[in-house]
């Protein structure tokens, strides 16, 4: 199929996490490619800013998963556009989009988690898992196995943020020039185990073997954050740990860390270690779901335990002590994973390639 595919892209929630991301960043490669692709988002949503000005953007409500009018606005939306692709993300969107009786168009869901079926997803014509562990499950389910599909993420490349941006974020946060920042990054809730690595972070010394202070350095916002903030205190870790709050600029932050740390309980696919990897940090990080298949132990990256803050003490000091050599030969590794495996252009190619397979299905 030579022609443009067009494509409505759907999505129901606020913020702006992993899904949300991933979502900007397809919607973008696909327009760049020259397939027409709009952004059906919340008007309150973050999304609407951080598109890019080439991509239309069509406003509804979205409020909750009953929220009817929404639904018939969405199907309406369907039936004037006419699109050749229906793609929602996450259970609000996909649940409240029906495609119309007559409506030409394949509803492909898209799912980054191990979520319910039932009334969410069961009603697409087509499935895309990110990560194989989520195929299987959407296959053990019940679904058509040949109408669901493994397509991974992939993240923008990434600036490089100057020794001057660098240096300024170190002095703003008090950072003495020898300290060391061990990094964190995501939203600030149960699953992510963040309490997992502020009891690690406890465990471990105020300086390394040559003096040099630990740092503990995490950017993300959530439910958790005033527990967080709360356990650092009772934990006597203040002084050295920074609880920094939301940040958009990755680059600058990636900068900072010469460790990168992922203490999941439960991570689907793991964008921020695609991200780590893209700012050349190398990984540490528990043998969640997403970690266990994007990192290889000891190859491009390092694994731990689940839920054991005592290991994930250890793997940290372990990353710390080892030889500048290791961590750049993890970086390097992990940086080739990505660029093999994860690039815009892998991914963007084969949604395009799914495309074209699936209305050649949906017209037979």
């Amino acid at each position: 199929m030579s022609r443009p595919i067009s494509s409505l892209h759907i999505i129901g929630s606020r913020r702006l996490g992993g899904a949300e991301r991933f979502f900007i960043r397809l919607v973008e490669a696909l327009v760049a490619r020259g397939h027409p692709a709009v952004a059906v988002i919340r008007q309150d949503s973050p999304a609407a800013g951080a598109l890019s000005p080439a991509v239309e953007q069509v406003h509804v409500g979205m409020r909750s998963k009953y929220d009817l009018w929404s639904a018939w606005q969405l199907r309406r939306l369907i039936s004037q556009r006419r699109p050749d692709i229906v793609q929602t993300y996450m259970g609000r969107a996909s649940r409240l989009t029906r495609l119309p009786g007559n409506s030409g168009s394949v509803h492909i869901a898209r799912l980054g988690g191990f979520y319910g079926l039932d009334h969410y997803y069961r009603h697409a014509h087509e499935w895309v898992g990110n990560t194989h562990a989520i195929v299987d499950y959407l296959r053990r389910e019940g679904l058509p196995a040949d109408r669901v599909h493994y397509i991974g993420n992939f993240v923008p490349p990434g600036r490089v943020a100057d020794a001057a941006e660098v240096a300024a974020l170190r002095q703003r946060l008090g950072l003495a020039a020898p300290a060391r920042v061990v990094l964190a990054m995501g939203r600030l809730i149960e699953k992510k185990g963040f309490d997992d690595l502020l009891d690690a972070w406890a465990q471990l010394p105020p300086h390394d073997a040559e003096g040099r202070p630990l740092h503990l350095v995490l950017a993300g916002s959530g439910g958790h954050s005033q527990a967080l903030a709360e356990r650092v205190a009772a934990l006597n870790i203040a002084a050295r740990t920074h609880l920094v709050g939301w940040q958009n600029d990755l680059a600058l932050w990636y900068g900072l860390g010469e460790i990168f740390v992922c203490p999941s309980r439960q991570e689907p696919l793991g964008n921020v270690i695609l991200e780590a990897w893209r700012y050349r940090i190398p990984v540490l990080s528990t043998r969640n779901e997403g970690a266990s298949e994007l990192v290889r132990d000891g190859d491009n990256g390092r694994l731990v335990p689940l839920r054991d803050p005592t290991a994930l003490a250890a793997g940290i000091l372990s990353l710390l002590q080892a030889p500048a050599t290791e961590r750049q030969r993890l970086v390097e590794s992990g940086e080739r994973c990505l660029n093999e495996e994860h690039s815009e252009q892998r991914v963007a190619q084969a949604y395009i390639e799914l495309y074209e397979q699936a209305l050649l299905r949906r017209q037979r």
